[in-house]
């Protein structure tokens, strides 16, 4: 599948990763629709690119305004083609000191806004007669990753929904659904992170500053969409042999696990947390 002409709208399109397939696919040739919080930032990026851009900002669990933003979306240029749900915040924090808002916030921004978003478009994509839609969940959505059990129970459910969702609308509708695993990607999702009382973490982590670079990312996202993978990981090293280890040796991978998240709760509790 090319991408000319083609209209894609992206949650999460200011920075980092969103901002990275906003540049991307526009210069494949499609128009852009950039969703998020920050108007100016958004408009910075829509500033770089040169294909006709739509900022559309909302609040993703903001579930009351969604179905005028989608008619909004919808009424740009008569369709949606490609929906990116990319949109999303992490976590930094054990399990034991985490506040129960903290997962409930993550688990509305990660898991349940971007539910809610695509089943408002399906209609629409089935009426113009079928699309794509990704779903930007990460490793931590194949594995248990120590710090990260609210996110981890999101990004599990967003794979679980776009496979369902897959299954049903594949060869009916000709919608394509692609989960994207992303591993470590040079953003700031580690700075914007919650900690256990809610509050954002405001640093960074070694692994995070020293990932992939967020346009990589973005090229090997494309190639995904354009051949209609199901699944795509995008990760090296050890977060990419991790994330196969759960198909080909759950057993194994467990163990591996277990070690390792007794040595970073151990950091973290003497307040190592990078």
């Amino acid at each position: 599948m090319g991408f000319e002409g083609k209209t894609v709208w992206i949650t999460g399109a200011s920075s980092g990763i969103g901002e990275a397939l906003a540049q991307a696919f526009s210069a494949a040739g499609a128009d852009i629709i950039l969703s998020g919080r920050r108007v100016d930032a958004l408009n910075t990026v829509a500033s770089g690119i040169a294909t006709d851009t739509l900022v559309l900002p909302f609040e993703t669990t903001d579930y009351d305004a969604l179905p005028e933003k989608v008619a909004d979306a919808v009424a740009w240029k008569g369709r949606v083609d490609i929906l990116v749900n990319n949109a999303g915040i992490s976590q930094r924090s054990l399990a034991i000191d985490t506040h129960p808002d903290v997962h409930h916030k993550i688990i509305n921004v990660d898991l349940l806004a971007p539910i809610w978003l695509t089943q408002l478009l399906l209609p629409e994509m089935i009426k113009s007669g079928g699309g794509n839609i990704v779903g930007i969940s990460s490793v931590a959505g194949r594995i248990g990753v120590p710090l990260r059990t609210a996110y981890c129970a999101a990004k599990h459910g967003l794979i679980g929904y776009m496979d369902a969702l897959r299954a049903e609308t594949e060869q009916l509708h000709n919608i394509h659904v692609t989960n994207i695993l992303p591993g470590s990607i040079r953003t700031d999702v580690s700075r914007n992170a919650l900690t256990k009382d809610g509050s954002k973490r405001e640093k960074s982590d070694s692994v995070i500053d020293n990932g992939m670079e967020p346009a990589e990312c973005a090229r090997q996202i494309l190639e995904a969409v354009a051949a209609n993978v199901p699944e795509l990981i995008v990760a090296e090293g050890p977060e990419l042999m991790l994330a196969k280890l759960r198909q080909s040796d759950p057993e194994k991978l467990f163990e591996m696990t277990a070690g390792l998240g007794a040595q970073i709760a151990e950091k973290y509790q003497s307040g190592d947390d990078d």
